[in-house]
């Protein structure tokens, strides 16, 4: 089964693809979907739009989670982080693809057992379950991975969520 995990951003959405069953995970690919911060919301959303499309239609996962919205003091940031999310879970569903959301603590649990390990202790737990080292990598994708592990094993019967 073909899985997609995304962490989401308006200047960089991580993607990862991920192959798994019941107890096993491996890595297909990933890629990271960025915008100029110069051009207008409705222009960067249709690229965050396009390139979720691009890896649908190349990938064809079953299914895709998306991290959840964290709470913030800064309102802007987390309405223009809420619209990239809605963007992107619009192009899953227009492509048939279900959806999940996960929070960050979920993932981080699930991928390190524990729900605030910090970015660098996620990428490397991630390296681990997928026994492959992500050299250069950026965080955006080791994130998007990593919910795509936490999704991966949730809907396979695999470590608990």
């Amino acid at each position: 089964m073909i899985f997609m995990g995304i962490d989401p951003g308006l200047n960089k959405t991580g993607v990862g693809i991920l192959e798994g069953e019941r107890g096993r995970v491996s890595y297909v690919a990933h890629r990271l979907i960025t915008t100029d911060s110069k051009k207008p919301l409705p222009v960067r959303l249709g690229k965050i739009i396009s390139g979720i499309a691009e890896a649908v239609v190349e990938y064809k996962p079953e299914i895709a989670a998306v991290e959840n919205i964290f709470t913030s003091n800064n309102s802007r940031s987390a309405l223009l982080l809420g619209q990239a999310r809605g963007a992107i879970i619009g192009a899953l569903i227009a492509h048939d693809v279900p959806v999940r959301e996960y929070s960050a603590l979920q993932i981080k649990k699930a991928v390190t057992g524990y729900g605030k390990a910090e970015k660098e202790q996620v990428k490397k737990l991630v390296e681990m379950h997928l026994n492959i080292l992500f050299k250069g990598v950026p965080l955006d994708v080791t994130d998007a991975l990593a919910c795509g592990i936490c999704l991966t094993y949730a809907e396979t019967g695999g470590i608990p969520v």
